[in-house]
């Protein structure tokens, strides 16, 4: 266990403030131990949580949590925070069933602000909870801490630019480690790069001011005076007139060594004393003190289990990301209209080897989702073939470029969704569950869901050569499933396996088909013969697939997505529209789905192949 002589008797932030400036140093230690400890054995994200340590302490002795409101952007970096506001106790218990989460949640502590897990929001919300206060006289502040990665999306400009112009007591913290996941890009990039090689400044004006203002008689005077002199030489010989926060009507700090808790907290106090916006540029290293982490934080990022000796986790299996970014690679090869575009997320979604191989025709654009999809709307008029790749739960911020930008236009655009359905650890703000509904609103859509790797392959093809608008090829994370020897892929829009002339269907499709085979061999097993209908196109549901589902008595669609808008709820409004007069029960997703292990969600859900027969086996002892 990691040495904790000054963390166990951590009650609260406020604990923070009699410690020494040493006693803080000796204590981030401990914490980044604990941290690596935990993640070692909970897996979670450890390369961001490490980076931010001293950053933590710095900030919480000097600021009045929780009256004073500190929002964490993304907020996968917030392990330190909850080992300092009352939950070291539990934080073994983090990213676990029932645990701790591992993002910010309002519901879990009065120091959790404002819940995470999306990038780029911290500075907006911070904005509004610090107008809200001035509204409700409080003077207290409101800190956002948004990493450089983040600042690239677009939400976090909108947030400075409508900040920038108030007197709000507001203080963003740009947590610089040159990267997001993988290296960051872009302008942003090369912006912070170009502050970075500049001599720190900290300019103490509002602390001077203050002082100055209280001299009798020429006291105010002497403060402008000082101050124009101060503008003066700020401008001249450190180049802040051309800073981009100062012209957006933020004060600028920095940037500091973000490990050097006290020359954090001088900077901290003297934010403070400005009264309006205030921008702090705290550069630091994502990773510290894990020399793993340091060395590789791209791979110690989001991580499973690991051996802390060694730094080693257990050999992965093949996933569909490693199945799609090799398909498309070979593609690529013999045709050089292939483009690949990914959100920072080149590693997670199985594109590092075409960002290798192909350079000219990858592009990372960064945390901006948005811009993904009407980039590859530009691509498309060009005559390329644009395959964007990106997790389920990041393409929600993308809804209006797919409905505006490429599916009014009819534009030729692939979407390769990844980590489609339930994801497990990272919780409801991660879950794949909202895609399936949301696309089911938009015309001009085709969606592929494969249920093997095989499948992957021919379903991307066809989406890529065989579409000529908005294509969507949704799949899970992890590797392929239980497929049974005598399953045949086919490619066509769905397939019918097992006994037709059964009473029972099992509608399906993606990974749940795995399931759907594993239940109908048990429930044969006892003598009750069951069909599965697995449709490998969602949208649009083929007419002919509800017309053959007719002949069955019971008809069972599960679901791995929310009920609302799914296919479940479109293929029961197409079955009784062709006069179905059978029985139909949909099972799928009718909330926010909470941390756990995916095999323990679905079967809270119903999904699993348990779940499957039983509903099958109670739906049949009910009809005798």
């Amino acid at each position: 266990m990691p040495n904790d002589s000054f963390l166990k008797n951590i009650k609260s932030p406020a604990d923070l403030k009699k410690m020494s400036v040493e006693e803080l140093n000796e204590l981030s230690e401990e914490i980044r131990s604990q941290i690596v400890e935990t993640v070692s054995c909970n897996g979670g994200h450890l390369a961001s949580n490490l980076g931010v340590v001293e950053l933590t302490v710095a900030m919480h002795s000097v600021f009045n949590t929780p009256d004073d409101k500190i929002v964490w952007d993304v907020g996968h970096q917030c392990y330190a925070h909850k080992i300092l506001t009352g939950r070291y106790s539990k934080i073994n218990t983090i990213r676990k069933e029932n645990g701790l989460s591992g993002f910010p949640k309002r519901n879990e502590s009065v120091y959790d602000t404002f819940n995470t897990g999306h990038s780029s929001t911290s500075i907006s919300a911070a904005y509004g909870i610090s107008c809200a206060a001035d509204i409700n006289s409080d003077k207290h502040y409101t800190v956002a801490v948004i990493g450089d990665g983040a600042l690239s999306g677009g939400l976090a400009f909108e947030g400075l630019n409508n900040a920038g112009r108030s007197k709000e007591n507001l203080i963003v913290v740009l947590n610089d480690n040159k990267m997001s996941i993988s290296k960051n890009v872009g302008s942003m990039a090369r912006y912070l790069a170009s502050i970075r090689i500049k001599p720190s400044y900290l300019d103490a004006k509002s602390h001077i001011q203050s002082r100055l203002e209280h001299i009798p008689g020429i006291g105010k005077s002497l403060a402008k005076g000082v101050k124009a002199f101060k503008n003066w030489i700020r401008d001249t010989f450190f180049g802040h007139r051309n800073n981009m926060f100062e012209q957006l009507g933020f004060s600028y700090y920095g940037p500091f060594d973000g490990h050097n808790i006290e020359q954090l907290q001088t900077a901290f106090k003297a934010a403070k004393r400005i009264h309006g916006p205030v921008i702090i540029h705290a550069c630091t290293i994502k990773g510290k003190g894990y020399e793993f982490a340091e060395k590789n934080p791209k791979d110690f990022h989001g991580i499973s289990a690991f051996d802390i000796e060694t730094g080693e986790t257990k050999p992965s299996q093949t996933s569909y990301s490693d199945v799609f970014g090799n398909y498309l690679c070979s593609i690529a090869e013999n045709d050089k209209r292939i483009c690949a575009i990914t959100a920072a997320m080149a590693v997670g979604t199985g594109l590092s080897d075409f960002a290798k191989k192909y350079k000219n025709r990858f592009f990372d654009v960064g945390i901006a989702e948005e811009h993904a999809v009407t980039f590859s709307c530009g691509l498309s008029v060009g005559n390329t073939i644009p395959v964007f790749a990106v997790y389920s739960t990041f393409l929600q911020r993308s809804y209006d470029q797919i409905l505006h930008d490429a599916a009014i236009q009819n534009l030729h655009i692939v979407l390769a969704i990844d980590r489609a359905g339930i994801v497990g650890e990272d919780g409801e703000t991660h879950q794949g569950i909202f895609d399936v509904a949301f696309l089911n609103t938009i015309p001009n859509v085709t969606v592929f869901s494969p249920s093997n790797f095989t499948e992957l392959e021919s379903m991307l093809y066809s989406a890529i050569y065989n579409t000529k608008s908005v294509a969507a090829v949704r799949y899970p994370r992890g590797s392929e499933l239980y497929i049974p020897q005598d399953y045949c892929c086919e490619n066509t829009d769905y397939t019918f396996y097992g006994n037709t002339n059964s009473e029972h269907l099992i509608i399906t499709y993606g990974k749940l088909f795995s399931y759907a085979c594993i239940a109908k061999e048990n429930l044969e097993k006892q003598g009750i013969q069951v069909c599965i209908l697995k449709l490998n196109v969602i949208k649009p549901i083929n007419s002919d697939a509800v017309k053959e589902s007719l002949n069955f008595d019971n008809c069972y669609f599960f679901e791995e997505g929310i009920k609302n808008g799914g296919v479940g709820e479109i293929f029961g409004f197409m079955l009784y529209q062709s006069g179905y007069k059978g029985n139909y029960s949909l099972t799928a997703i009718e909330d926010y789905v909470q941390q756990a292990k995916t095999e323990s969600a679905l079967r809270k859900l119903g999904l699993d192949a348990e779940s499957m027969a039983r509903k099958i086996i109670e739906n049949q002892t009910d009809g005798k």
